[in-house]
């Protein structure tokens, strides 16, 4: 029995998390696509991509989330008839957003890539985003159908059946691509070329994926339309309502969504002009493409992987906080959000250390083989001081989920809002004075994340306590945490002087991991942050158990 509950909880855990897991694979994809089509072609990549995720977050997530919730409030009432009027007028509204969205990809890609990124040779990857940006909003609708009658686990197989066939259609296209790329830049002779298909060929295998996605879904939704035409026949909606009135609806959830969606997470496409600009004045414009390349494959993925694995951790607790709010548990819900606060802490600080103390051997071995090109060593050393300047985005991108969902969960969407805007103003007059006029480079980059999170984190910190009257306890929740990272993190630092000469970077990163981790715990335990009922609940907590017990620490 005990077997079946953790395999079930794990089930359900996959299901839930099944957004955050899907984002880690994109995140992780960079590194071999990086490989492949080189830094140079991840910057050209780059702007490509992040459009294509802000587009979709208003076709495809936002849209979803909308379109759902009216459906479902209609099937639990059993008017199937309104509510497949729904699920006809967010198809045609979400395809008439996509194809306007698509329509200005296709005629103003040159004029994107030269005005909004700098970076002339991404109109290419501009170009093949435009398809991609259709069936992605298909994909967005039927998942928001599926979610609608409470199929929320085939919404969760269509995202990671999208996830890893883009991986493999991105990999294998962009290969292929960058080949053909390879040969018309030595015809031109211009290696840019050569890094301009690649990104195309990526691109297009993002569209490919989609096409796939669209068609299980599809496929799916022929299947379950069967079940529905006999619910059909116990409808009991009294009247029909307008296309007018729902489309009204739609646009009235959709619109707030969108506005947190997109600029929650247009801050990459500014931070790409603002570098590639401070690239150009200070006379390093050829070398720009790569390094911003390098920047969005191992930087921010390596951050991003990080922020996702703290977000997994809390997110089960957001749910069970937004439950005991509507049902008026105040008390269990401030006790869930100090848990939450405490296990954040307990995750996002080593990590956050783990990766400042080992980022030269981290960003060495995301190289593979080509980490001893002159090109990677040059990008390398700007990334391991970057890492080191900016890995404590991590927690604060951590505390900025937490409390923001904790926003949306206490239904507070006005405060929600402007947290949103003011974090992305801040970080927009912070890049232009750090970058723009400063012409700090990554360092004013680092710095513009660190305010814009700060800000967020803060800000929503704040609305959330005055709201449900929530205290924090620093000491246990924040500050204990953080000291036993540090004091590990020192441990893994002399480790890795000890090590990497000797044993290579793969054994240094596993051997400090392991010791860095053991004396975390253990320090955890010592400083009474975690007791035996967290440890009985982590891999080998059994062992931990034994020597707090034998130690007298716990």
């Amino acid at each position: 029995m005990g077997v079946q509950f953790m395999m079930k909880n794990i089930k359900n855990q996959i299901v839930m998390s099944a957004g955050i897991i899907s984002y880690m694979i994109l995140l992780f994809m960079r590194i071999p696509l990086a490989n492949i089509i080189g830094d140079a072609g991840m910057g050209l990549f780059a702007p490509a991509f992040e459009l294509f995720i802000v587009i979709t977050l208003i076709t495809s997530y936002s849209m979803s989330k909308s379109m759902s919730g009216l459906i479902r409030y209609r099937v639990k009432r059993e008017r199937y008839r309104n509510a497949g009027k729904v699920f006809h007028a967010a198809f045609f509204l979400n395809l008439f957003i996509s194809a306007a969205a698509s329509g200005i990809l296709l005629l103003l890609s040159s004029v994107i890539a030269d005005v909004l990124v700098l970076e002339h040779l991404s109109r290419m990857a501009l170009l093949a985003a435009a398809p991609a940006v259709i069936f992605a909003s298909l994909i967005g609708t039927f998942r928001g159908y599926f979610n609608g009658y409470g199929l929320g686990v085939l919404v969760a197989h269509s995202q990671y059946i999208e996830k890893i066939s883009m991986v493999i259609c991105v990999l294998l296209c962009s290969k292929a691509f960058q080949e053909y790329g390879e040969n018309v830049a030595a015809l031109l002779q211009s290696d840019s070329y050569a890094y301009a298909y690649g990104a195309l060929g990526a691109m297009l295998g993002v569209a490919l994926s989609q096409v796939i996605t669209t068609v299980y879904l599809l496929v799916i939704y022929a299947v379950y339309s069967v079940t529905l035409r006999g619910r059909l026949g116990q409808d009991n909606g009294k009247r029909l309502e307008t296309q007018y009135s729902i489309q009204k609806m739609i646009l009235s959830s959709l619109v707030p969504l969108s506005l947190v969606a997109v600029f929650s997470n247009l801050f990459m496409l500014f931070d790409q002009r603002f570098f590639n600009y401070y690239m150009n004045v200070s006379g390093q414009g050829e070398v720009r493409t790569r390094q911003w390349g390098g920047y969005y494959s191992r930087f921010a993925v390596m951050i991003g992987l990080g922020a996702a694995i703290c977000c997994i951790v809390v997110l089960p607790m957001i749910g069970k906080a937004g439950s005991s709010y509507d049902r008026e548990e105040y008390r269990p819900m401030r006790e869930r959000i100090g848990k939450a606060v405490r296990k954040l802490s307990i995750m996002a600080f080593p990590i956050t250390v783990y990766l400042a103390v080992l980022a030269q051997s981290l960003i060495r071995l995301s190289y593979g083989k080509k980490s001893a090109s002159i090109a990677a060593k040059e990008v390398s050393k700007l990334l391991v001081f970057t890492m080191q300047e900016g890995a404590i985005v991590i927690v604060l991108f951590g505390f900025s989920f937490l409390f923001g969902q904790l926003l949306y969960k206490l239904n507070m969407v006005r405060e929600l809002f402007f947290t949103v805007m003011i974090s992305f103003l801040v970080h927009l007059a912070a890049g232009y004075l750090l970058v723009h006029k400063l012409l700090l480079g990554m360092t004013g980059l680092i710095g513009a994340l660190l305010l814009m999170f700060g800000v967020y984190a803060s800000l929503s910190f704040v609305f959330v306590s005055r709201h449900i009257r929530y205290r924090q306890d620093w000491l246990t929740g924040v500050t204990f945490p953080a000291i036993a990272a540090g004091v590990s993190g020192v441990v893994v630092f002399l480790l890795q002087l000890v090590l990497t000469e000797a044993a290579g970077d793969l054994i240094t990163v596993l051997v400090a991991l392991v010791a860095g981790v053991f004396i975390y715990i253990f320090l955890l335990m010592a400083l009474r942050v975690i007791g035996e009922a967290e440890l009985s609940r982590m891999p080998l907590g059994f062992f931990f158990i034994l020597l707090g017990k034998n130690l007298g620490i716990l």
